[in-house]
């Protein structure tokens, strides 16, 4: 479990940027940007840390909740009519 004892910023914020930057694309400054945008101010540099420090914790969460491909996977029929012909 991930101790969060002593970080200035609330979970919900340190969570939301670590998985900003690890599910997405972004760079630090682009997360420090979008936290900006939502009226939380932090810096780049606080968000390196934390992804430093609860990074691969996240990582793994995200790869558990990755389908594998021996999970099942149902597909329904559908059957519709187009100029009166059944695809």
């Amino acid at each position: 479990m991930l101790s969060y004892k002593g970080h200035r910023y609330p979970v919900e914020i340190t969570s939301l940027c670590v998985w900003l930057y690890f599910r997405f694309p972004l760079s630090f400054r682009n997360v420090e940007e979008m936290m900006l945008q939502r009226g939380v101010v932090v810096s780049y540099e606080t968000i390196r840390r934390w992804c430093a420090k609860f990074g691969q914790a996240y990582a793994n969460q995200l790869r558990r909740r990755r389908p594998r491909p021996g999970d099942k996977w149902h597909l329904d029929e559908v059957y519709i009519r187009i100029n009166g012909l059944q695809h």
